[in-house]
């Protein structure tokens, strides 16, 4: 199966090309085929011609994508909206299925941790993304994602096993005596790798269902903020 994989949840975006093996049960048949980097603050006019000549430059076309796999979220609202906006026109055409995956449990996917993990995203304005799992998932302990300020972050993280590509939030974590893995910079090419396996177990959206997920405080924290 062909797999097309987006990214657009950052500053910088990508696109990633990947071959799996329908029939596998692990990840040995998985092959990320090609990565192309997408320039911050022109995802509308790059998107569409990347994914064609990512596609031609492999010998393929649209009509030979399998599934999709798209980082739904947190990240730029613009941005988001675009990825999303893609694949949700690409695959309802073709009629195909959709991975839609969290950055920050690419993040725990990606870093192999078992236990109490806690992925940490930067959200802007000294705030952080953070989702926190069970590796492996526990029945009825659903992941938690939510956005935090700097101090509370760092309060929450003591007891987790921290995984972070940002160089920032590793470093104050560090500081602050947390255990913390610094992942490299997250790409396309890890959310195929997640996506594929979503895929492989039935974890899909169609193109109606297909949401960002944007990780907002409540109103009630937005009106505190506001106030103090």
């Amino acid at each position: 199966m062909l797999l097309l994989a987006i990214d657009t949840s950052g500053k910088q975006g990508s696109i990633a090309l990947a071959r799996a093996v329908e029939l596998s049960v692990g990840d040995d048949d998985f092959r990320v085929i090609e990565i192309a980097p997408l320039a911050g603050g022109t995802f509308s006019a790059q998107l569409v011609p990347q994914i064609d000549d990512v596609l031609s430059s492999n010998g393929h076309t649209k009509n030979d994508i399998g599934a999709f796999a798209v980082a739904s979220g947190p990240g730029s609202f613009t941005g988001l909206r675009i990825g999303l906006a893609a694949v949700k026109a690409l695959a309802e055409v073709l009629e195909k299925p959709i991975a839609a995956v969290s950055l920050l449990e690419v993040c725990v996917f990606t870093s192999g941790a078992q236990g109490k993990v806690m992925a940490a995203l930067d959200a802007g304005r000294s705030d952080v993304y953070v989702g926190q799992y069970e590796i492996p998932t526990v029945s009825g302990h659903a992941p938690r994602e939510q956005i935090l300020s700097r101090s509370e972050f760092l309060t929450q993280a003591k007891g987790w096993m921290l995984v972070t590509p940002d160089p920032v939030l590793s470093e104050a974590a560090g500081a602050a005596g947390l255990s913390v893995s610094t992942l490299p910079p997250i790409t396309a090419a890890e959310v195929a790798r997640l996506g594929w396996r979503k895929i492989r177990s039935g974890e899909t959206v169609t193109p109606e269902q297909l949401e960002a997920n944007y990780i907002r405080r409540s109103d009630a924290e937005m009106l505190e903020n506001m106030g103090s």
